[in-house]
């Protein structure tokens, strides 16, 4: 099919890595090796922070999302995903938000950390090797191996932080779409652990060309026996949730977007999925709300990609209630309530100042 790329999409790979790394480095990087792999080819790497050892984020890293040979084709401007782990965007020390670990506000500024790192264009769940014909002719073959680079680091977590009791698991943009099936995970290496879930930046989408991209990047072939998937069923990830929600009632579910969102809006347009963002966001969590019990969301206003990762974590609000607050109570393990901008006087055009 013809892939249409807006421009928007390269907010992905410029907009959130240009603040500078930190002179006292809290952060560990670690290659995995194995059969780990970036989508070119180029070696696998994360990062982990250890502080208190019962208190864990475990974060999957954003950058886009390529399913043919014009969007993986890494040549191509505006580039639709991250191909390497030694970029910029994977590395925390350049990221704000819950990664400004002095901001005195931080509500899991003192949490051990393991930050997954994504490169493989599959949105940390695929699972094969893919050979696509770029628009020149040439073929360019694609490493999408997200589940194994993803599973690499959790064996290093397991391993290396053993006695977490207290456990969000969070993504942003296309980490924000795997979150859940992690959290399942997660769940299971921490039993006897609290675990919240939050997914930022991934909540508006619906196409029916969903489930084609999931069997493309091998994940109906590697999900968990206790998510079952029909990919030619799916039209959105809220399947994701429904059957992580089923396997694990005991973790809490959360999103997190912008109602405007322009990279989603971007990805929708290359996936012939609307432009009606908000509204199908709203028809995505009231679907997910009747299923989960105590899912929660909170929806800003303006078109800014992603929070977690973002100085403005700090300062935007939404009906009188502000996300960091919000998110303080997700990871205290409290009962959320929903907020969003088109229930308050300032609507959702603009974003929070």
């Amino acid at each position: 099919m013809p892939v249409r790329l807006p421009a928007i999409i390269t907010l992905l790979t410029l907009s959130l890595f240009t603040a500078p790394a930190l002179a006292a480095d809290a952060w560990e990087t670690i290659e995995p090796g194995g059969e780990t792999s970036c989508a070119l080819g180029t070696p696998y790497s994360f990062h982990a922070r250890k502080a208190d050892p019962e208190k864990l984020v475990v974060f999957f890293n954003g950058g886009g999302a390529c399913w043919a040979g014009q969007t993986c084709d890494p040549s191509v401007e505006p580039t639709t995903y991250v191909p390497s782990a030694q970029m910029g965007h994977n590395d925390p020390r350049n990221h704000k938000g819950i990664f400004d670990l002095a901001n005195p506000a931080n509500p899991v500024g003192n949490w051990s950390m393991l930050f997954v790192s994504y490169c493989t264009g599959d949105v940390h769940l695929g699972e094969t090797d893919k050979t696509y014909a770029k628009p020149d002719g040439s073929e360019v073959t694609i490493h999408h191996r997200g589940h194994v680079n993803a599973h690499a680091a959790l064996t290093w977590m397991k391993e290396n932080i053993g006695n977490a009791k207290q456990v969000l698991v969070a993504g942003s943009s296309a980490g924000a779409i795997a979150a859940p099936v992690y959290a399942g995970v997660v769940s299971k290496i921490y039993p006897a652990a609290s675990v919240q879930q939050l997914g930022d930046g991934a909540g508006g989408y619906s196409s029916p060309e969903i489930g084609g991209l999931l069997t493309n990047w091998g994940v109906t072939d590697i999900l968990p026996s206790w998510l079952p998937l029909e990919a030619d069923t799916v039209t959105s990830f809220n399947a994701l949730y429904e059957g992580a929600a089923k396997a694990f009632p005991e973790v809490s579910f959360a999103q997190y977007d912008a109602a405007h969102d322009g990279v989603q809006i971007g990805f929708q347009q290359a996936l012939n999925g609307g432009t009606a963002l908000h509204e199908q966001m709203i028809a995505n969590r009231a679907a997910l709300s009747d299923v989960i019990p105590g899912f929660a969301s909170f929806t800003a206003g303006g078109a800014e990609h992603t929070i977690l990762r973002a100085p403005y974590l700090y300062s935007y609000s939404a009906n009188g209630t502000s996300f960091v607050d919000w998110l303080g109570a997700l990871v205290a393990g409290e009962k959320l309530e929903t907020v969003d901008c088109s229930d308050g006087d300032e609507g959702c055009d603009a974003a929070p100042s």
